[in-house]
């Protein structure tokens, strides 16, 4: 699966996600006041990886933020544009961000990472370590369950992971876990399958 089919496949259903999953009141309130606390935790340059519609995007750059957010579909990136448009978006991949070497203060992938193929997950993480500078971190969200079983996402194809298994990849990227949970999901949720997140911190 490559960025450019991933793109493809969110921009044929961007409309359907934006309304589903558009605007961060939609959001669990478990989640936003996890990544509230690492965007105030974490100073520097942000990074929002994945970041669609942008609704994230808007939340870390809090009026007065330095926040950059990064997607690989056209048509999400224009319902950011027209959503918040005070926002510094560009369309890009993970594999080579548009960003120099250690010059962020943190990234977040919130389930952003699910739809990269698992083989390909080390060469992603190394240039996350790349962008990041040290003392930084990172905060990923995704699916916790059998790590790199794929599953019918209703996008694309996607990818099970776990803390353990990420940290795994995180430690020879130059990471170090610092917070880890998992819960089962509220049946209000956008999604029903079980969340999981973890914060790592930059060597």
């Amino acid at each position: 699966m490559t960025s450019a089919s991933i793109g493809a496949a969110y921009d044929a259903r961007a409309a359907e996600y934006v309304e589903l999953a558009g605007d961060v009141e939609q959001m669990d309130a478990a989640d936003r006041s996890l990544i509230s606390q690492w965007r105030d935790a974490t100073p520097g340059r942000l990074l929002d990886a994945g970041c669609g519609p942008g609704l994230w995007t808007d939340f870390l750059d809090d009026e007065n933020r330095d926040v950059i957010g990064l997607d690989i579909s056209e048509e999400l990136l224009a319902a950011a544009r027209s959503r918040h448009p005070h926002l510094r978006l560009e369309q890009g991949s993970f594999y080579a961000l548009p960003v120099a070497d250690a010059s962020l203060g943190g990234i977040l992938a919130w389930y952003s990472l699910i739809h990269t193929p698992p083989a390909e997950l080390p060469a992603v993480l190394e240039e996350f370590a790349r962008a990041v500078a040290p003392g930084g971190s990172l905060l990923i969200g995704f699916f916790d369950g059998p790590p790199r079983q794929p599953f019918a996402h209703a996008v694309t194809e996607a990818y099970f992971w776990s803390a353990e298994a990420l940290s795994d990849l995180l430690a020879p990227a130059g990471f170090t876990v610092s917070h880890q949970e998992r819960r089962e999901r509220a049946s209000d949720e956008v999604s029903i399958r079980p969340h999981g997140a973890l914060i790592a911190t930059r060597h």
